[in-house]
């Protein structure tokens, strides 16, 4: 008997039953609160839970639309190049009488250790030619070069090219160099000759001439389209990258605004009839300020779709960025000069592309959507690869190296827009317009 009692005072204590019920009742509203809680329904959690819940489909509809919305802008900017390239001038080579009634103008430079090469392979490749090179008499490395392909050239026994070299005097401050130095060429050449200038970087094909001399049959200048040779070093190749990818999608997308520089082509006495050289002689960029001219007088300009090979040798970082960063402050100079339709018209072909394939590659990234971004990837290789056979003969598409140049062109084109200073071989110049810029010593 007495050793019932403690198990019945133990059930029967109304202090121990009350303290059954407490416990009972903390963790049973312990246990309620956490479901409460954890569907976002009361107190703190609740607006975090349904942020994150109505914005995931938000991310991933914007980061789908990124996507439809490059493939599209590429297929539609292909599109257009392929169908304006196969209207361009036929590339055929030219016959003796035509090559014979051509100067080829060559502004020469030091400094490039592919010079050399480059020089007499154009000879090479355009026998029967009169060929005017241009060198500073400042330059001595230039002078050697150019002395000893003209001593190469005699002892070959080839009679049908023609080598004139004239040593120029250095241009006056605030004069642009290159067009001062051609203005001489100009005054020297026959009016029933074709004026063709030529950078001492390029290579111009034999056939591309051709093309080259089409077009002037349709327009008052022709120019040719731009491609890179292979790089050797990693900056060289993502310079190589940014003409190759976008140069024919550039070009051959709108009517032409400009010219490309480094090879165009005018009959001598309609260059002649817009005065020459000396009233652009102040422009720093020299290919805006020849379209410019044409443009201005009632005359058109036909962009052919057949290549000229550039080689350049860009050693560094520091070189990559010079460079890209005079081709952007040109750029932005170019758009001051165009009414709006048309600075619209460039900034969406031609400005959108890098912007939106960042979108794609964070939101991919961010929402594990590997095959997302493996077939915007894709398409983006097929693209390219597609044009480039067409246009180039063969692919010129490094897949790694392309994407990084692609995704760093907003960072060059800020850079353009802000630093006014630029480095130009060996000239430094300070550029508040295309008409007026100063060097920097």
């Amino acid at each position: 008997m007495a050793a019932a009692a403690p198990a019945g005072r133990t059930a029967d204590h109304p202090l121990r039953r009350r303290r059954a019920e407490l416990v009972e009742d903390v963790r049973a509203r312990q246990d309620a609160a956490r479901p409460r809680q954890a569907a976002g329904v009361g107190g703190r959690g609740r607006r975090p839970v349904r942020r994150v819940a109505a914005g995931a489909p938000v991310n991933r509809r914007a980061t789908t639309a990124a996507a439809v919305g490059y493939l599209g802008l590429q297929a539609a900017k292909a599109a257009i190049t392929l169908r304006t390239a196969s209207r361009a001038p036929a590339a055929v080579e030219p016959g003796p009488a035509e090559i014979g009634k051509v100067v080829v103008v060559q502004p020469i430079l030091s400094g490039d250790p592919g010079l050399e090469d480059a020089l007499r392979d154009n000879l090479l490749s355009l026998d029967g030619a009169r060929f005017c090179w241009l060198v500073d008499e400042d330059d001595p490395e230039a002078q050697r070069i150019v002395g000893r392909l003209r001593d190469q050239l005699a002892r070959s026994g080839a009679t049908g090219t023609r080598l004139d070299i004239r040593i120029c005097p250095p241009a006056p401050d605030g004069t642009n160099p290159k067009l001062a130095k051609l203005q001489p060429a100009l005054d020297e050449a026959a009016d029933d000759e074709v004026f063709l200038v030529l950078d001492d970087d390029t290579r111009l094909p034999r056939a591309s001439l051709g093309a080259l001399l089409g077009g002037l049959e349709r327009a008052t200048l022709a120019t040719g389209l731009p491609a890179y040779l292979p790089g050797g070093t990693p900056w060289a190749q993502l310079v190589e990258q940014f003409v190759d990818n976008n140069a024919a999608m550039t070009y051959l997308t709108l009517d032409p605004v400009t010219i490309n520089g480094m090879t165009w082509a005018m009959r001598v006495r309609d260059l002649r009839a817009l005065g020459g050289f000396t009233p652009i002689l102040r422009n720093l960029t020299d290919d805006l300020a020849v379209a410019g001219a044409v443009q201005r007088t009632g005359g058109t300009i036909c962009q052919t779709a057949s290549p000229q090979w550039i080689t350049t040798t860009v050693d560094s970082p520091g070189a990559y960025v010079r460079l890209l960063h005079r081709w952007m402050l040109f750029a932005n100079l170019l758009l001051r000069r165009q009414p709006l339709r048309t600075v619209a018209a460039i900034s969406v072909l031609h400005g959108t592309h890098p912007n939106l394939l960042w979108a794609v590659l964070l939101g991919t990234v961010r929402e594990r959507r590997p095959a997302l971004l493996a077939t915007v990837l894709g398409g983006r290789f097929l693209l390219l690869r597609l044009v480039q056979r067409r246009i180039y003969g063969r692919p010129l598409h490094r897949p790694g190296i392309s994407l990084v140049s692609e995704l760093v062109q907003p960072l060059h084109l800020g850079h353009g827009a802000v630093q006014r200073t630029i480095r130009w071989r060996t000239h430094t110049y300070r550029v508040v317009a295309d008409d007026d810029f100063r060097e920097v010593r």
